[in-house]
């Protein structure tokens, strides 16, 4: 199975929980709350590499947290929010 590593980000009570996945550019999602935030990143992981595989495209390899740390773009996110691993649907690795 396949997993791809998610920034969870928590403002508040008054803003909504929001979530994107570093080796997945524009792949995002939100919640009310941490709960549903992590209900839905799996959804919204799913319609990205769905779309991926639509457009032909090779399903992006997820990089591990030792590599992300190593990444200046993603570093300071990983120290200052959640990191959750947010596991691939079946229907998206089904064709691996």
């Amino acid at each position: 199975m396949t997993h791809y590593i998610a920034i969870i980000e928590d403002a508040g009570p008054d803003v909504a929980v929001g979530v994107w996945f570093p080796d997945l550019p524009g792949c995002v999602s939100a919640g009310d709350n941490l709960d549903e935030a992590l209900r839905n990143a799996p959804e919204a992981l799913e319609l990205y590499l769905a779309q991926v595989e639509q457009d032909g495209k090779p399903q992006p390899k997820p990089r591990s947290l030792t590599e992300l740390k190593a990444d200046p773009d993603v570093a300071d996110d990983i120290q200052n929010y959640i990191v959750a691993l947010i596991e691939t649907p079946s229907r998206a690795h089904a064709a691996e």
